[in-house]
């Protein structure tokens, strides 16, 4: 065995810095007393009341991170954050977001507090609505279905707050908890902030975990916003080293990590953050010392600091173990728990009878949030010198006097354009030649062009590749910095980074002065950013619920769709994305556009754009094309396509021979078909309807009568389908077995195909024009017989 010599590998030049709270702390101005005192009874109160939730769901929810994240985030409410307790809702403000789902009990249990110590305050100072409240009563609704029909639930009109953060809760701007998502998807925020207000930008704090950072997305986002000095992030890192299974989640000095070999300094310090240690993460004097130290701008940098805590921190159960579990409901570790609280306050809570009917639990639960409620009554000096720290917080907002930046997009515009009134430099005349993706970006650059650069867009290291780059014409070239290139329009997210990318996006989009736009092959964006696309459509329809305002859509382009792009092989020309997303959402959440035509690219997306879905998700191809000319052919004006689905041809009812239905879905076998197959079905007299699917959910989106009378139910019991995706996305339109047996899709015999030109990938999959022909003069002649 040979034996070298080790060396030691260090970081090069960081533009961050790192700094260490304790030796902070006695050179910045010291907390005053009376805030140290107040702040340490309202803990206990927090502590407390995160302990009667777990008990009372019963005995679900994630008490162990909350209780460990509580005082970084009260610093956070009751000191450092400028926002606005009247107005939540105010774009200037300073955000929080827990990108770390899990700690929604906490979430709720602080955001109730703080509502409680400002009514007893000061009450006028709260909004009218109580939908932008979080009261004491709302913790009834903790992790319940909105069908609830317990008394007290219905009696105080709770809200059904779900087991992970959703935007029906004041302040909230995201649904996280899944996965990692919630990083990238909280950077997207600060994006989109840094983006509109430029200069006073509002600060983006993020609570998260050190097992949140373990997901691959967690690090491509923190990659991206480092290289792009989004510095109006501050992570605020709970570094407490259990996970659900493990108690050393991380690397702990010579100890090596069951999941990770970083800590969450070394990782942070890796990607270019300002890193700030707080070495007691109970220690209020350093917590409030590292976020003054955070808020102050150190630099262009995004900020972290790690906070070492302990999961469960005095609840009785700490760790891994409190990360998910608790007390037993009512249990004496549950009342022994509950002792300080009750010392304090000279205060008991109730013990109840045992019953445990839903309306018995939910009567001693009310009993115990009133008990709360007395605690914070019985202490006006606490209430008021908090109440009057979050009044002074909209002082400090007002005086930012944040404004967006002269050129400040205007989102609006885009959802004001006319599917029905193409823009003429973006029509593309019969007999030349583009591809969907160049018309598709066309269509991004012409709606910029419009609304002051309102679409920001990303790409997997694919911007020429999916021609999305075109969207940024006219804007600076490069990748968007927020100190060296404000002005572009290009996000570089981690490189090939599918994850982050569109989680990021959507964050952009969910801040709402802009929409974000993820561009990569269909075969990696669909599934990679499913998750993403989801928790958005979860997020904006419980923000509807909140404010009722339409949805923030981003757009999910799956580029490179289909066999065309047959040379990179079965990995990258996959059929199956259209089925991730197609009619995969609740109606309204996501439209998928899959046009064969490049000038209906415009006429579908400002539809999509116009009906306001979250997520909006067009299938564009790779190779040039030829443009067809529609009049020639006997097709309908391309306008048509803005209803999902529209004929190519109209069968005669009342003609001798009738020969049935086929439909048609995705660019490259509609392509061969039109120049290859139409013109042999016109010769032949074939009697039959041709449909195209331009987009399920536009057509689901029509009024009923009129969908009927598009394509009555009784086409789809007889037709047949030709379709350059997966079978299943033919079940809504061919009904029939018989009709299914005789579709042509990709994997009609079973296997992945092959690599080569789009046109010998089309002809293994007996797509080609021979093929199609064959396919339907036998269906035509079958179903005449």
């Amino acid at each position: 065995m040979t034996t070298v010599k080790s060396g030691e590998l260090t970081f090069g030049p960081r533009r961050g810095v790192f700094i260490k709270a304790a030796e902070a702390v006695g050179q910045l101005p010291p907390p005053p007393a009376d805030f140290l005192r107040h702040i340490e009874d309202y803990d206990l109160i927090y502590r407390t009341l995160c302990g009667v939730l777990y008990n009372f769901v019963p005995q679900s929810g994630h008490p162990g991170g909350s209780i460990s994240s509580g005082r970084a985030v009260q610093a956070l409410l009751f000191n450092t954050m400028d926002y606005a307790m009247a107005n939540p809702d105010r774009p200037d403000a300073d955000i929080i977001s827990y990108a770390a789902g899990h700690k929604a009990l906490g979430l709720y249990t602080m955001w109730a507090l703080r509502n409680e110590v400002l009514r007893q305050h000061d009450e006028t100072a709260l909004p009218l609505d109580v939908r932008q409240q979080l009261r004491l009563e709302d913790l009834l609704g903790f992790r319940r279905n909105p069908t609830q029909q317990t008394p007290l639930f219905r009696k105080f009109k709770a809200k059904p707050l779900d087991g992970h953060p959703t935007p029906l809760v004041p302040f909230v701007k995201l649904s996280t908890g899944a996965s990692g998502v919630g990083v990238p998807a909280s950077f997207g925020l600060a994006f989109g902030a840094r983006d509109y207000f430029a200069g006073q930008t509002p600060w983006v704090h993020i609570i998260e975990g050190e097992g949140g950072l373990t997901p691959g997305r967690a690090h491509e986002a923190m990659a991206a916003a480092a290289t792009a000095q989004v510095g109006n992030i501050v992570m605020h890192l709970d570094w407490n080293q259990a996970s659900i299974d493990s108690d050393h989640v991380c690397r702990n000095g010579d100890t090596p990590g069951e999941y990770v070999q970083w800590n969450p300094l070394e990782l942070a310090w890796l990607h270019d953050w300002n890193v700030i240690q707080v070495e007691d993460g109970f220690d209020y004097a350093q917590i409030l010392a590292a976020q003054q130290l955070a808020v102050s701008k150190l630099n262009d940098q995004p900020t972290c600091i790690v906070y070492r805590t302990i999961k469960g921190w005095q609840y009785g159960i700490e760790g891994r173990k409190s990360h998910g579990a608790g007390h037993g409901y009512c249990s004496p570790e549950f009342f022994e728990y509950l002792q300080p609280f009750e010392m304090r306050f000279n205060l008991s809570f109730p013990r109840g009878d045992g019953d445990k009917t839903a309306a018995t639990v939910e009567q001693l639960f009310y009993e115990y949030l009133m008990v709360i409620r007395e605690a914070i009554t019985a202490s006006p000096d606490m209430y008021n010198h908090l109440g009057a720290q979050l009044l002074q917080a909209t002082e400090r907002l007002d005086a930012h006097q944040r404004r967006p930046r002269e050129d400040a997009p205007r989102v609006g515009e885009i959802y004001r354009q006319d599917p029905q009134a193409m823009p003429a430099e973006l029509v593309t005349a019969p007999g030349d030649s583009t591809t969907l993706r160049a018309a598709f970006g066309d269509v991004l650059s012409h709606l910029n062009q419009q609304s002051g650069g309102s679409i920001m867009v990303a790409a997997a290291d694919l911007y020429g590749s999916t021609s999305i780059s075109n969207a940024n014409n006219g804007y600076n070239g490069g990748f968007w910095n927020a100190i060296a290139n404000p002005t572009s329009r290009q996000l570089s997210i981690g490189g090939i980074c599918e994850d982050a990318m569109g989680a990021v996006m959507s964050g952009i989009s969910a801040f709402g002065a802009g929409i974000g736009a993820a561009s990569s092959y269909g075969a990696f964006i669909a599934p990679l950013e499913h998750i993403a696309a989801r928790l958005h459509g979860i997020g904006q329809q419980a923000r509807g619920d909140y404010n009722d305002n339409e949805f923030n859509p981003f757009f999910l382009l799956c580029a490179h769709a289909g066999l065309k792009t047959g040379e990179d092989g079965p990995t990258h020309a996959d059929p199956q994305p259209l089925q991730l997303l197609q009619e995969n959402f609740p109606a309204g959440i996501a439209i998928t556009l899959t046009p064969w035509d490049p000038n209906e690219i415009w006429p579908l997306v400002t539809a999509a754009l116009n009906r306001r879905p979250a997520v909006i998700a067009p299938f564009v191809t790779r190779p040039n094309e030829t443009v067809l000319d529609r009049k020639a052919l006997g097709l309908p004006p391309v306008t048509d396509v803005v209803k999902g689905v529209y004929p190519f041809r109209t069968a005669d009812p009342d003609a001798d021979l009738y020969h049935g239905t086929l439909v048609l879905q995705g660019s490259g076998v509609t392509n061969t078909f039109l120049t290859e197959v139409l013109p042999r079905i016109d010769e032949a007299g074939y009697n039959l309807n041709i449909f195209y699917i331009a987009s399920a959910e536009l057509f689901d989106a029509l009024p009923e009568a009129e969908r009927i009378a598009i394509f009555p139910e009784t086409l789809a019991g007889e037709a047949m389908g030709i379709t350059g995706f997966t079978l299943p996305t033919l079940y809504r339109w061919v009904h029939s077995n018989r009709g299914r047996a005789a579709s042509l899709h990709p994997f009609r015999d079973g296997r992945f195909l092959g690599s080569g030109q789009a046109h010998k990938v089309l002809e293994e999959a007996g797509l080609h024009g021979e093929g199609q022909w064959q396919t339907v003069k036998a269906y035509a002649e079958e179903f005449a017989r």
